[in-house]
């Protein structure tokens, strides 16, 4: 239960720093990556429901036994940005960087995987 604490608590600390600057970076977003965001209601939205699981993480752990059900929509949350990258960098659509993002959640999303099934049976 310990790692399982640790892995979820972690993840949701670096997820809220690595999330919460996009908040100001939409114009810096659209003149280094162009063309400009021209939906920002769905880049607002993306942060926010990304910032809201970082804080579902941590109440996973806080108590990952209570909330070990949510560790599998926690673990979906992970594969979806990890899918989307990776094939969105197959067809040459996103800079390497942001693959790179989706390898980080790659690793997020297997420590999951073995916080869930260390946390089987207690």
């Amino acid at each position: 239960m310990t790692f399982a604490r640790w892995v979820f608590r972690i993840t949701g600390i670096y997820g809220v720093l690595v999330l919460t600057p996009l908040y100001f970076m939409e114009n810096r977003i659209g003149r280094d990556t162009p063309p400009e965001i021209t939906h920002p209601e769905y880049y607002y939205g993306f942060i926010g429901v990304a910032l809201a699981w970082q804080i579902a993480f941590l109440v996973i752990g806080q108590d990952p036994i209570r909330y070990r059900p949510l560790m599998i929509p926690a673990i979906l949350e992970k594969a979806s940005f990890v899918i989307a990258a990776a094939v969105l960098f197959a067809q040459e659509r996103i800079p390497v960087q942001l693959f790179a993002a989706g390898m980080v959640d790659l690793a997020w999303g297997v420590l999951f995987a073995v916080a869930y099934g260390r946390t089987r049976g207690r």
